[in-house]
């Protein structure tokens, strides 16, 4: 009678790294999109503010591109979310995505700025603790 060990895994969804290397293109496209939203957002908001400071109406067209801007951002969220793939630091197009290494879960850890996934960390490092894939 055999042993049999059953791991249990924080996530449901783990990437190799050929299949993380396939989103990239995506996933920049994303990123780049996400970043112009979040500036467009500060600026509806700087000017929604100074609109109520100044007792107008706040109604319009403003609102109205706050909202789809809004609306927007959560759905390429939502798509990270769906596949399991963790913005770490969206500024800097800092992106996890789980793995298993050596039978270890792991984050494959990329940058918007870097060709290819070159680089994992534990799931409790983070960026500090990258190291070069094998």
């Amino acid at each position: 009678m055999g042993f049999f060990r059953f791991v249990k895994y924080k996530f449901e969804k783990h990437y190799t790294r050929n299949e993380a290397q396939q989103l990239l293109p995506q996933i920049r496209e994303w990123i780049v999109a996400l970043n112009r939203l979040r500036e467009n957002l500060g600026r509806y908001e700087t000017r929604l503010h100074g609109m109520t400071e100044q007792g107008l109406d706040v109604g319009g067209n403003t609102v109205n591109q706050w909202i789809r801007a809004l609306a927007e951002m959560q759905g390429i969220l939502a798509e990270f979310q769906r596949r399991q793939i963790f913005i770490k630091d969206l500024a800097r197009g800092l992106v996890d995505f789980p793995a298993i290494i050596n039978s270890r879960e792991v984050f494959l850890c990329w940058e918007v700025d870097e060709p290819s996934v070159e680089f994992w960390h534990d799931l409790d490092s983070g960026f500090t603790g990258r190291e070069p894939l094998p």
